[in-house]
């Protein structure tokens, strides 16, 4: 009787531990996703200095795209991308997010469509690529394509309501 009880004691004590590392694994995943989220709500209010706000102060944003069968890549520091002055309404939305978790590091795959000026203008894929600090996660790089269909899928709800709607 005695070696059945321990034994039930410790399949509870294992249970209990495993729980709590699902339990703490979801936070995470649901942390992360979050400044991912919060990336796109800030590129859509044309807030570039908030944006550097959740990027380390080293962090490079990358665009990468394809036209008239010529790969163009460009890049932007982290200062360049917090002086951005932006003449025009975006919205960007993102949507089916895949999320990675390794310890401190994370990503983000987030495919999204983008519209400038009520405009649709492109969609792709972001990767955010975070790390974990000791003020949170964080994000260390940024890379998109910038792609049209039917090379990406634009956002599944359609197009975005237009201010007023």
């Amino acid at each position: 009787m005695r070696k059945n009880r321990r034994s039930w004691i410790i399949i509870l004590a294992c249970l209990l531990t495993l729980l709590t590392s699902i339990a703490r694994a979801d936070q995470d995943e649901a942390d992360v996703l979050a400044v991912a989220d919060l990336a796109l709500e800030l590129i859509s209010a044309e807030d570039f200095v908030g944006l550097t706000d959740l990027m380390l102060d080293t962090g490079v944003a990358f665009s990468a795209s394809l036209r008239d069968g010529v790969y163009q890549v460009r890049t932007r520091t982290y200062a360049e991308q917090r002086a951005a002055v932006v003449e025009a309404d975006f919205v960007e939305r993102g949507f089916d997010p895949t999320v990675l978790i390794s310890g401190p590091i994370a990503a983000v795959w987030y495919p999204y469509d983008f519209y400038e000026d009520g405009e649709w203008s492109h969609c792709g894929v972001d990767i955010f690529n975070l790390v974990r600090t000791n003020d949170g996660w964080r994000i260390a790089s940024m890379i998109w394509s910038s792609e049209q269909p039917p090379d990406c899928r634009p956002h599944p709800d359609g197009r975005p309501a237009s201010p007023g709607n």
